[in-house]
């Protein structure tokens, strides 16, 4: 009865939909999905520039860039909230102690992530990338896995930072 009684009031009221990591904690936290946001934030980037150097624009062109900075945006935002859950949910003292530096890295992560959402500069999500390997480098370390880095085998095929599971 009470689930009815709150259907319908959110069917009158329309409560806000609520979306979060768990918070039990579960113990499941990964950077590849930062990773990931990453490289899609440079893809888009390079398609952006892409319409830009055609010969002509028209207005399927203009629609097609506000497709892609729509989605760059959001690629940046997922990658802030990403570091910013496993920073804030998983980080603890004893992981504070092995990586001393994770609060400016975070920082430093959050300001790289808001540069890449003002603009189109393809270094700017270069450094983005490279800001979240170190700090995928950094968690991989406090759970005691080695990792390595590869080109990823998709564009924009950079270099990224992967756990090393064989050992």
């Amino acid at each position: 009865m009470m689930h009815s009684v709150i259907k319908t009031l959110d069917k009158v009221i329309g409560f806000k939909t609520a979306q979060a990591h768990c918070d039990i904690p579960c113990k499941i936290y990964d950077p590849s999905t930062a990773l990931l946001a990453a490289l899609s934030c440079v893809r888009l980037m390079d398609l952006i520039k892409e319409v830009e150097d055609k010969a002509s624009i028209g207005v399927a062109d203009f629609a097609q860039i506000s497709r892609l900075v729509s989605e760059k945006e959001l690629a940046c935002t997922e990658v802030k909230e990403a570091v910013r859950i496993i920073w804030g949910d998983y980080f603890k003292a004893p992981q504070f102690e092995q990586v001393a530096n994770v609060h400016d890295l975070v920082h430093s992560i959050m300001l790289q992530a808001s540069k890449c959402k003002q603009g189109i500069d393809r270094l700017e999500g270069e450094k983005l990338i490279g800001l979240v390997n170190d700090f995928a480098e950094a968690f991989w370390f406090t759970k005691g896995v080695a990792t390595y880095r590869a080109a990823c085998p998709y564009p924009p095929m950079l270099d990224v930072v992967y756990p090393d599971l064989k050992n």
